[in-house]
């Protein structure tokens, strides 16, 4: 796997004032690379130009555009673009980039390693927080994780971080599986990749945190809340096999 085909998905919602900052710098560094790429960017019902403002960096070569009628969620529109990729390896980023794309390096070693998905970690010794969140924020997130940890899956330190690399030949059956449509979908997708004895990591990444969260505190909480649930439920009703 020394020159993958590469499949970015972008799951974007009224980004078309933040992806003028930020698809100029992916485009220069695909590039620069030496492997196959496509972007794919779902957008989950926007009522901005954000398609247009893509499609200005990129044209139609090596873009792929899904647009949704209307907003169904993050977890939707990571799955759409998921299930539209023709990449060996997907690597899914938040439109602003929190995470640089040059630490998509960093996870791709570790499937060069064998290992079936990796998820890039805010929360890690060694992870590089050059702008922290609101403490509020920070503390809903450590809240969270911990009752990630209570109701669905244990052994993952920061399970929400929109920077995730791996195989597609190994994850396009769970996606297809996959039925959260908002922010707990990374729980989901991890719950059901250990469930299917694949070969998972974390890894620390740089992150810089971009004032304009789309994660609203006191409504996506409660909605985050009873998705936890809603997966075990899925779970014991047999909707996963």
């Amino acid at each position: 796997m020394m020159n993958p085909f590469l499949s970015i998905i972008i799951p974007a919602y009224n980004e078309a004032s933040r992806l003028p900052q930020t698809l100029p710098k992916l485009k220069k560094f695909l590039e620069e690379q030496n492997f196959v790429w496509e972007v794919i960017l779902s957008d989950d019902g926007s009522t901005d130009q954000t398609l247009k403002v893509a499609s200005e960096y990129f044209g139609d070569q090596g873009l792929i555009k899904i647009k949704s009628v209307k907003n169904r969620g993050k977890g939707f529109a990571v799955r759409q673009g998921v299930l539209a990729a023709k990449g060996e390896i997907c690597l899914i980023s938040d439109a602003d980039f929190s995470t640089p794309i040059q630490d998509f390096f960093k996870l791709q070693s570790f499937i060069k390693n064998g290992y079936d998905i990796v998820i890039g970690s805010r929360s890690m010794p060694n992870s590089n927080i050059t702008n922290r969140q609101a403490w509020y924020r920070e503390g809903m997130g450590r809240a969270f994780n911990k009752l990630v940890k209570l109701i669905v899956l244990e052994g993952f330190i920061d399970t929400q971080c929109g920077f995730k690399c791996f195989r597609r030949e190994k994850l396009i059956k769970i996606f297809k599986k996959m039925r959260i449509d908002r922010f707990s979908f990374d729980v989901e997708l991890l719950y059901l990749s250990k469930k299917s004895s694949l070969k998972i990591t974390e890894t620390p990444v740089e992150w810089h945190n971009v004032l304009e969260s789309r994660v609203r505190i006191f409504q996506d909480s409660l909605g985050m809340l009873k998705d936890l649930f809603q997966i075990k439920i899925n779970d014991f009703m047999g909707k996963y096999n």
